[in-house]
């Protein structure tokens, strides 16, 4: 859980909003506000990275920690879908690169700045992203059962 000092010092600085697991910020903030938490309120360590899909927009997330004291913090900034972009984290915290290119290969966000933005789970030639609601299941590359045996054998 953040810390009560830490949420207010987003709020007041970027007018972020609450939110059970931290802050939600403007998408045109999101980047300012890790720079933020990283260099000013002492959150080096990234967690993760991950994005929600809503009727009419996506939530991306990003996870930060205080080492010191443990405290996590969640950004949450709400994108449209058309265009679904927003600013890439990659280059205040590294360890958001790999989350990034996972949420581009799944939900098709692209990553404004990213160094590297291209598929991490799926093969290059896939179609589409999964992990999108309107996905259809019944395309070539849709759901394939697992071929191996029940109960994880051989």
């Amino acid at each position: 859980m953040p810390s009560d000092s830490t949420v207010l010092a987003l709020v007041t600085r970027f007018a972020a909003q609450p939110h059970p697991l931290g802050v939600r910020v403007a998408s045109d903030r999101l980047v300012d506000a890790l720079v933020t938490l990283r260099d000013v309120l002492g959150y080096r360590y990234y967690v993760l990275g991950t994005a929600c899909e809503r009727a009419e927009t996506f939530d991306v997330v990003h996870a930060v920690r205080d080492v010191d004291t443990g405290d996590t913090v969640c950004v949450v900034a709400e994108i449209p879908k058309d265009p679904a972009e927003i600013a890439s984290a990659a280059r205040v915290y590294t360890g958001a690169d790999w989350y990034e290119r996972e949420v581009w290969d799944l939900f098709g966000i692209r990553f404004l700045g990213h160094p590297d933005l291209r598929r991490i789970l799926l093969p290059d030639d896939y179609e589409g992203h999964p992990l999108r609601k309107g996905f259809a299941i019944d395309t070539p590359w849709g759901y394939r059962p697992s071929t191996r045996p029940a109960g994880g054998g051989s």
